[in-house]
């Protein structure tokens, strides 16, 4: 990201100071109305050219940087699936595991109540049976 701001950045900084130079030729010469600027006959195969090889190097830059950008984020994708599936998996069996610890304390407390209702209950006939010999 900040590499591309600082190109971003750098060919603007470029584009401007071609700006301003143009703007500073044309202050100091003066163009007179009354002047016919001769054309020259333009080369148009040598034109051709140039252009042909100028297209095939930037779409060449082109199709790299396309390449380029398209392996990086897919990669970013992936790496960010992958660790949101982790983090998710983990959560889940974190909250698998504290529902599954809360469902036996709740076993374990319900089997206490009735270990411990039993014991009274053993103690009530106890009771009675040492009430019925007289036994103290």
């Amino acid at each position: 990201m900040y590499f591309s701001l600082i190109l971003f950045f750098i060919s603007l900084a470029g584009i401007i100071i071609m700006i301003g130079r143009k703007l500073v030729f044309i202050k100091d010469t003066e163009v007179k109305h009354n002047e016919r600027f001769m054309l020259e006959v333009l080369d148009l195969d040598g034109i051709k050219h140039i252009t042909v090889k100028n297209i095939k190097k930037y779409g060449f830059v082109a199709l790299v940087t396309t390449l380029r950008f398209s392996i990086k984020s897919s990669h970013f994708l992936k790496n960010g699936v992958r660790e949101t599936k982790n983090k998710m998996k983990h959560f889940v069996e974190k909250r698998l595991m504290r529902k599954e610890k809360e469902s036996k304390e709740k076993q374990v407390s319900s089997f206490l109540k009735m270990v411990s209702d039993y014991k009274h209950r053993i103690r009530e006939i106890k009771h009675k049976i040492k009430e019925e010999e007289g036994i103290k």
